[in-house]
């Protein structure tokens, strides 16, 4: 289960993410001193992290659940998507394709 994100400039696209983050320019996405992120509304902060690892070619994001929570399709599928559709919104140029696996 993970997100995959095809880019020439792996470590380059997630400073850009972050930096967005930091900025206010992407409000809807923090993340914390892990790098992990998270999803900010309400009703889906600290459902789950996506835990960015990076390697040639391609920039990779893992699910992770707190202790207290069971991964479920909606959330799963909120956090891939929303998260893919803040990269196509702000990062278009920076990547080749997304895709999530189930």
């Amino acid at each position: 289960m993970a997100l995959a994100v095809k880019t020439s400039q792996p470590v380059a696209l997630l400073a850009a993410i972050k930096k967005a983050i930091d900025n206010n320019l992407v409000s809807t996405w923090s993340y914390d001193t892990a790098g992990d992120f998270t999803h900010t509304p309400n009703q889906w902060v600290r459902q789950a992290w996506l835990r960015p690892t990076v390697s040639q070619g391609i920039l990779t994001f893992r699910i992770v659940l707190p202790p207290n929570i069971q991964l479920t399709w909606l959330i799963y599928g909120v956090y891939h998507g929303r998260f893919i559709e803040m990269l196509l919104t702000h990062f278009n140029a920076d990547f080749s394709e997304a895709v999530a696996t189930p």
